[in-house]
């Protein structure tokens, strides 16, 4: 059981009316639980391991045996250590150029990096994000930001970000068992609901779901997004008039929020980031997975097709009309995009470019290898290293159930 209380100030948002909705707090009536178990101390050799590559790819000068006497200093006395902001900077770069999953990794030097290690209440966090989402979008012109909170400590926990992505569409089931909008987030959106959000009064498919932070000392908050950081695209199609009443829509800029960044031993679990999208992302996963908006029969019974069998291959049909309109979209809207045989070329170029510094380049096959026309694509014919080193981006079960169901709280 959860009961709402408390609000922030109303100057946490900027970006006009109605844009700083009350926080709401989702405080447990039963009385505080024990204290949160404390980190582990930081693990020398890892943190040993980081700090030579930093200082061999930098050519930092001075020698290294100080640096690393005053890190084994800090992990003996308080078990963590206080990267510098070069370190942190580099760190975050180079867990992008390690992350086996991204194709886009091309791009790892130019992501912008956001130091907020000080940051620890969750109004401010939250101020954060939102200012994330408004550097990112930039107009359009998507450029790849993180944005680092404070890391998980033995003093100290981290804050934790609820939401899979700081933008997400409310998922309202239906009494017939149908769904409104993302049916990905259907027990999110309830429990949001039961803490306490009000979905528009007028529900779409839509609807950004609240900002959820929380942090050990004040517990968890919802956050309402402003409208100007919710950039949007409508769909319409090249060459199909009707596309655009289907009334589709999606957010400009992916900030995925609940992975745990770890550099050189130190874990930050509050540490959002974003490049730009894939056209294949939106078109073939979000608008065309069964489990999630599933318009491919739509698409197909507008187009006409044969869907009495499979081979006639109208999902094939579909799935490109449904992919050609979300690429035409973005670039009508000047949102920067990218296509799946575009990208593919240029991570290949990137693995050239990894291999030739002679250096490893971590793949995740069944994610680098696009979700449609893979054959077609230059990174489905060969085989990759599969060891990801770090610094790296990292999968949190606890997080991602927290991420889907709403809840529970980490800190109870």
């Amino acid at each position: 059981m959860f009961r709402v209380s408390g609000e922030a100030p109303e100057a946490v948002f900027s970006g006009g009316s109605g844009a700083a909705e009350r926080t709401r707090r989702l405080r447990p009536v039963p009385p505080p639980a024990p204290p949160v178990p404390r980190a582990p101390a930081v693990d020398l050799a890892e943190a040993e391991e980081f700090l030579r590559l930093f200082h061999a790819e930098n050519r930092v000068e001075g020698p290294i045996q100080q640096r690393l006497a005053r890190m084994r200093y800090e992990v003996e006395t308080t078990g963590t250590y206080r990267h510098t902001p070069d370190e942190l900077a580099y760190g975050a770069k180079v867990a992008w150029r390690n992350s086996a999953r991204c194709i886009g990794r091309l791009y790892w030097r130019s992501l912008k990096v956001r130091d907020l290690r000080d940051v620890h209440t969750v109004s401010g966090v939250a101020a954060h994000c939102v200012e994330h989402l408004r550097m990112a979008t930039n107009g359009g012109k998507i450029r790849p930001v993180i944005s680092i909170f404070p890391p998980e400590t033995p003093q100290r926990p981290a804050p934790r970000i609820w939401n899979e992505q700081l933008i997400r569409y409310a998922g309202y089931r239906n009494p017939d068992g149908s769904v409104l909008g993302d049916p990905r987030y259907t027990r999110f959106t309830e429990a949001v609901t039961g803490f306490g959000w009000r979905a528009p009064a007028r529900r779409s498919g839509f609807d950004p779901l609240p900002l959820v932070v929380e942090t050990r000392e004040e517990g968890a908050h919802m956050f309402a997004l402003p409208p100007d950081a919710v950039h949007e695209v409508p769909m319409t199609h090249p060459d199909l008039p009707w596309f655009a009443e289907l009334g589709l829509r999606w957010h400009a800029v992916p900030v995925i929020s609940n992975m745990r960044l770890s550099i050189g031993g130190v874990s930050y679990p509050a540490a959002p980031f974003n490049g730009w999208y894939m056209g294949t992302e939106i078109g073939a996963r979000n608008f065309g997975d069964t489990d999630r908006y599933d318009l491919v029969p739509v698409v197909a019974q507008r187009l006409g097709l044969d869907t009495s069998r499979e081979n006639t291959l109208w999902r094939d049909r579909a799935m490109v009309e449904l992919n050609r309109a979300v690429l035409h979209s973005y670039q009508q809207a000047g949102v920067t995009i990218t296509d799946h045989h575009t990208e593919s070329h240029r991570f290949l170029t990137h693995l050239a470019k990894e291999e030739s510094a002679g250096r490893k380049c971590p793949v995740d096959w069944s994610w680098i290898v696009p979700p449609m026309s893979g054959s077609q694509t230059p990174v489905f014919h060969r085989y990759y290293d599969e060891e990801a080193p770090g610094p790296n981006y990292f999968g949190d079960e606890e997080a991602t159930r927290r991420a889907l169901s709403g809840g529970p709280p980490h800190f109870t």
